[in-house]
């Protein structure tokens, strides 16, 4: 049967609606998109990239500590901002999160963003796109992230035990990451992230002092890197003492932490370890020499592939979680 004009144009009109209202409704009932905040906060990444440089430039090593929170936020309860949140049984507290910092500037971004918009950007977005800012200022690769995660309402110690840990077995390690959704190839590029920043010699005694029975030091570090290990870090020493990640590179983004692990300059055990296993090893050979230089594979670009593949473990999106007031607390 025939429809009247004015029918037919009701139905469009309905139509035209619903079509409209269900491309606004679907960033925000789960989908995660580059530029999410454009209409409802579009000063939000900003914001955030200038609180990050002030930062940086106030304090060099707040880039890598701000990549390492990124992370650490991921790895437990998925990447929704529950290692923000401050209180004795909370997740910050948890022995392997031990070190993490940064927790300030994203509270900085988090006010100066309320100001503007309340209630609209997510904590969780914010430690996302801070990582990614400080990777840019440590002349790392410019890149964009899908946003649109809320924040979880559960944080407890107890959540981080799970968390890679640089004593682990390269087995566990993969494990840990095959848990998370992430590869062999993933695992290799997110240890790159020590091309900047540093450790504690607390995460090295045993590498140095204490790795085999009756003594001793892990045989795959490079003689030439030994030494000044233990000059740095001098057995019953200040184990607070901190030394680069990325030997002669630690405050740039760049490969060279490949060729360091490759060489035996590797300063952490979980870095070393991933020359010792041949998958690994071949992926971080892969990375190496004319070819590479030339036609690929390149560090810095498949970096950003598992960085922000990494961002989207476990993410609440929608109606889930919530967008907290203030990033230290619960609303």
């Amino acid at each position: 049967m025939a429809f009247p004009s004015y029918v037919k144009t009701i139905f469009y009109s309905i139509a035209m609606i619903l079509a409209l209202v269900f491309s606004l409704l679907g960033p925000a009932m789960g989908q995660l998109i580059v530029g999410f905040y454009s209409s409802t906060c579009p000063n939000a990444e900003e914001i955030v990239s200038s609180v990050v440089q002030e930062a940086v430039q106030e304090d060099p090593t707040m880039a890598a500590a701000l990549l390492r929170l990124h992370y650490h936020d991921c790895f437990v309860q998925g990447c929704d901002g529950s290692i923000l949140i401050d209180g004795s049984d909370a997740e910050r507290q948890a022995s392997n999160h031990a070190g993490v910092r940064g927790f300030e500037v994203i509270e900085r971004a988090k006010a100066q963003i309320e100001d503007v918009c309340a209630g609209v950007v997510s904590c969780a977005d914010i430690v996302v796109l801070a990582a990614r800012d400080a990777i840019a200022l440590s002349n790392g690769p410019q890149y964009q992230v899908p946003t649109g995660r809320r924040d979880g309402q559960r944080s407890n110690v107890s959540d981080a035990d799970t968390m890679p840990d640089s004593g682990d077995s390269i087995q566990l390690l993969k494990a840990k990451f095959g848990e998370k959704g992430l590869s062999e190839k993933d695992l290799v590029l997110l240890t790159g992230a020590h091309t900047i920043g540093t450790t504690a010699c607390f995460f090295l005694e045993r590498r140095l002092y204490d790795f085999q029975p009756g003594g001793g030091s892990d045989p795959t570090i490079n003689p030439q890197l030994l030494p000044e290990l233990k000059s740095q870090c001098p057995q019953n020493g200040d184990v607070n003492v901190r030394l680069g990640l990325d030997r002669g590179s630690d405050q740039t983004f760049d490969v060279q932490i490949l060729h360091n692990i490759r060489d035996g300059f590797g300063v952490l055990e979980s870095d070393a370890k991933l020359y010792t296993n041949e998958s690994t090893r071949q992926i971080i050979d892969s990375y190496s020499g004319f070819p590479s230089s030339t036609f690929g594979p390149f560090f810095e670009r498949d970096f950003i592939d598992s960085i922000v593949r990494m961002g989207q473990i476990g993410v609440k999106t929608g109606l889930n979680g919530e967008i907290r007031r203030v990033c230290s607390a619960f609303n």
